[in-house]
């Protein structure tokens, strides 16, 4: 199973990261990949230490986080001031149409 969510709000950051820790949790032997896709003002989160250390956590079992460069660019936030485990996508959606295509489960928070 591969699970693509997506998050445009920072407001919905903890939904999100509870919902991917009760996935990993629920469907553990069943999970081959997931990613988290953050566009809009929810990238914000990303510089904020806030979900560091439950992001890290997510990381270390194998969650990827992506942001978007157009999000990034509107809000002037530069890659260096991303988390480090942060990867950069040029765009949210294309992002979230290539993963879909992949055959994941999209899950919009």
């Amino acid at each position: 199973m591969k699970v693509v969510f997506h998050i445009n709000e920072l407001e919905k950051w903890e939904t999100v990261l509870g919902n991917v820790n009760n996935l990993l949790i629920s469907g553990k032997g069943e999970i081959k990949s997931i990613e988290v896709v953050a566009n809009g003002n929810a990238i914000k989160a990303f510089v904020e230490t806030k979900y560091l250390i439950p992001m890290h956590e997510l990381v270390e079992k194998g969650v990827l986080f992506s942001s978007c460069q157009n999000a990034m660019n509107a809000q002037k936030i530069e890659k260096e001031a991303l988390h480090p485990f942060i990867q950069v996508v040029p765009a949210g959606v294309l992002r979230l149409v290539e993963l879909q295509t992949a055959d994941y489960a999209y899950i919009k928070s």
